[in-house]
């Protein structure tokens, strides 16, 4: 039951040493567009780990079990893995979720494939990390709806959860806490990543890695200006943009801050697996990636793309595509 993302970090660097072994002996040719390429970077294997909250197996295992625990909402029936999926690119592929008592949200389920590499949480920012957000869920009025002291209550119950706890947390008398609980769901959600992808081949030196179409993507990707936004390992530069995406009304981090300035701002999402984690926007209403690309490029880049460019950079962010994490769906008690 032991997630096992973290014994792999040697295969990942046996397989990079390898895509650098075949480029340097000249099976992979360099196909001219080096200048390109250095403006991206390949995703690590593990984002940043906080120094509060060291990632150990013990936390991983049962911050997996706390992930697909549906005790911990007021129904008994949802869990977070319920609005992230592990088969819908761990989010839900609708529009907005929908949680207790059959409410629909304001907002489209993010994914938390790589959600460690993000500077900010949720869309309007309001958590600054993993450990902020993991909570909000659970006592979210239409979310989970769980008090939470009575979530920790129920996790009380059970032996096995008084053990995994105490594991995970050996220096906490009481190891039941709400601190633990969130640094335990941050720890699980830390190792959901996605390196490797086909474009991460690409940037490691594998030149057939894409092909000339998605090259033509990634070359606008670039030129047009996406990439201001959509920049680092995650291609996200976590900051706050004011889009009105069609259909919606919603108001963004003005929420968090009450800054007029933060009017429909919103944070810039990850395009990691972008391909799999439909539909888009904040509001969910964009059902395909050519419809999106092409709302981008009116709304934040004041273009109208033609049809070939949406096609080839559709093409490229296909490419982004990640292998998914390795996980066991856990036996709970």
């Amino acid at each position: 039951m032991i997630h096992n993302a973290l014994a792999r970090p040697a295969l990942i660097a046996a397989a990079v040493s390898l895509s650098a072994a075949l480029a340097a002996t000249g099976v992979a040719a360099d196909d001219g567009l080096g200048d390109y390429r250095d403006r991206f970077e390949p995703l690590p294997h593990l984002p940043p780990i906080p120094a509060h909250n060291s990632l150990t197996e013990e936390k991983v295992e049962l911050g997996n079990m706390l992930f697909f625990e549906p005790r911990i909402s007021s129904s008994g029936v949802i869990s977070c893995a319920t609005c992230h999926n592990p088969a819908l690119g761990w989010a839900d592929r609708i529009p907005r979720a929908t949680g207790h008592d059959g409410q629909i949200g304001d907002r489209n389920t993010p994914t938390v494939l790589n959600s460690g590499f993000l500077g900010a949480q949720f869309w309007d920012g309001r958590e600054p990390d993993l450990e902020g957000q993991a909570l909000g869920p659970i006592q979210a009025d239409i979310e989970m709806a769980m008090d939470l002291d009575a979530a920790l209550e129920r996790l009380e119950e059970f032996e096995l959860y008084q053990e995994k706890f105490a594991e995970a947390f050996p220096g906490d008398a009481a190891p039941i806490n709400k601190e633990n609980l969130a640094q335990a769901l941050a720890s699980f959600q830390r190792t959901l990543n996605t390196p490797n992808s086909p474009f991460d081949r690409y940037l490691r030196g594998d030149m057939n890695a894409i092909d000339d179409q998605e090259k033509r993507g990634m070359q606008a990707f670039v030129d047009t200006g996406c990439i201001a936004c959509h920049s680092g390992p995650a291609l996200t530069d976590s900051n706050f943009w004011a889009i009105q995406v069609p259909g919606s009304t919603d108001v963004g981090r003005f929420d968090v801050t009450g800054d007029e300035a933060d009017m429909y701002k919103f944070r810039t999402p990850t395009l990691r697996n972008v391909g799999v984690t439909y539909p888009y926007m904040n509001n969910g209403a964009t059902e395909t990636l050519e419809e999106a690309v092409a709302i981008m490029g009116r709304e934040m880049l004041n273009r109208e793309f033609e049809d070939e460019m949406i096609a080839d950079i559709t093409a490229f962010l296909h490419t982004l595509t990640g292998k998914m994490p390795e996980f066991e769906v856990p036996a709970l008690p």
